[in-house]
């Protein structure tokens, strides 16, 4: 239960500067920048490790003008980032916020290659729908449990303390709207409670609460949740609670293409490479290239709610460097042939309906060669988009709701702001608790939004906050 008590009078034997919630690439960025600011930080996490919604992901950050995407030869810079932004979110969201994030997202990743050794890398040999240029980075292996075992790793060496197993329930607030500590249950229930200063909520979205869903995404309430179970909705009710304003609830990050029944992720290169989905028909649908978010609809709506993505070897290949796809390999649930009867077979779809769909695939290619901008029946642009060629390959997918998007509503210092637009005397939100860059709509969705706002406003947060307390103030 997440609530609020009203006590102005209420002590705590034991207190901390700088207290955050949730310890996901928010959280622990937010942590960081706490630290580094001279601030004392207590990180409480509900799992027993640090995972969240961050582990569950592909782990990329997209970034504008970073050095390297310099080195790839990649020109970029964050008004071209926030342009893109707003095109993908018909200019729905905050100009103000969009700007903040996509300004600071190179320096954040530059700082966490350059302060705690996170090894990033720019994805170059691909681009992802609605960015004008290839802006996405990670780390080795493309996975987001790699980066947050990363982020923790630099939490520890940064003598951070992280305690997990510990369910934050209560917070404690006077009449003016301070919080003033909170409270927290043990997997044994005992309970425990701790003061603070300035508090952080990183502790995501509501996608795990299906009222909340359900009253907030109705086309989604039903659909397979990909995020993280703890996402209660607890920073929205608590926020709400002291007053918060919020913003674009319904927005929300779903995806078009999670294995079924795997239940792993499959890179969204499958299809931005050429490759297009087709129902257990053998017939595609849709205009796939929009977005992986808005695709998740798309294909629940199909019979069964699920799909078939169909590609080719060399866009495996460049799917193998995320983790997630080689996992999905080693399942089996990719399957290939030389032909497309033979893949048909394997699909379980009528072999003359899967052909007649890809031959009329191969022909509206082949248009867009003699034609640029030349669009099939769907509307799809194949303009630059090579032929498939054997040996082919499929994988069964159903739709999901990832994460949500809309939340607390944020100054550009993620202060918490109330309904006439003041900040909150001393809450902070940043990721999935605060209102995102997305819009009101799944199609707003541009790739990599959930943790550029993850990144970008843990750091902005615990900054912000650690200069509160080493300038001797507690707000």
């Amino acid at each position: 239960m997440s609530e609020v008590i009203r006590d102005g009078d209420k002590t705590f034997a034991f207190a901390v500067p700088v207290v955050v919630i949730g310890a996901g690439a928010a959280g622990l960025i937010a942590a960081l920048a706490a630290r580094e600011a001279g601030a004392d930080v207590l990180v409480l996490e509900r799992d027993a490790l640090p995972r969240g919604s961050t582990a569950l992901s592909a782990g990329l950050i997209p970034a504008a003008g970073t050095r390297w995407q310099k080195d790839a030869g990649i020109t970029d810079s964050p008004e071209v980032f926030a342009a893109d932004v707003m095109a993908k979110a018909k200019n729905e969201p905050d100009p103000g916020l969009v700007a903040l994030v996509t300004r600071e997202a190179g320096p954040t990743i530059e700082w966490l290659g350059t302060t705690y050794g996170l090894p990033f890398s720019v994805i170059a040999d691909f681009s992802y729908p609605g960015h004008s240029a290839r802006r996405m980075h990670g780390l080795p292996t493309r996975s987001g449990e790699e980066l947050i075992d990363a982020l923790r790793g630099a939490a520890e060496n940064a003598g951070i303390d992280i305690l997990c197993e510990a369910h934050v329930t209560t917070l404690f607030a006077d009449a003016d709207n301070r919080v003033t500590g909170l409270a927290f249950v043990r997997p044994d229930g005992s309970r425990d409670e701790v003061g603070c200063d300035q508090l952080i909520l990183a502790c995501n979205g509501y996608g795990g609460n299906k009222d909340l869903v359900k009253a907030h995404i109705p086309s989604l309430a039903e659909a397979l949740y990909f995020g993280h179970e703890g996402n209660k909705g607890d920073a929205l009710l608590w926020g709400e609670a002291l007053g918060a304003a919020t913003r674009h609830l319904s927005g929300h990050q779903g995806h078009g293409s999670v294995a079924y029944p795997a239940g792993i992720l499959i890179s969204w290169a499958t299809i931005s490479e050429g490759g297009v989905q087709v129902n257990l028909a053998g017939e595609r649908f849709c205009d796939e290239s929009r977005g992986y978010s808005e695709q998740a609809a798309e294909v629940l709506a199909q019979p069964q709610g699920l799909a078939w993505t169909v590609f080719d070897h060399r866009i495996a290949a460049i799917t193998r460097q995320f983790e997630d796809y080689k996992r999905a390999e080693a399942m089996g649930a990719i399957v290939t042939a030389d032909d497309w009867p033979t893949l048909a077979a394997r699909m379980g779809v009528p072999a003359e309906a899967l052909t007649a769909t890809m031959t009329a695939t191969a022909e509206a290619k082949a248009a867009s060669t003699r034609t640029a901008g030349a669009r099939d029946a769907f509307g799809r642009d194949f303009t630059g988009v090579p032929q498939l060629s054997a040996p082919y390959c499929a994988v069964k997918v159903t739709g999901a709701l990832f994460h949500t998007q809309g939340g607390l509503v944020v100054d550009d210092e993620a202060r918490v702001l109330d309904s006439a637009g003041r900040p909150l005397p001393n809450l902070f939100a940043a990721g999935g608790a605060a209102c995102g860059v997305s819009g009101a709509k799944a199609a707003g969705y541009l790739s990599g939004n959930g943790l550029l706002t993850a990144v970008t406003l843990g750091r902005v947060a615990g900054r912000a906050a650690g200069e509160k307390i080493a300038g001797g103030g507690a707000g």
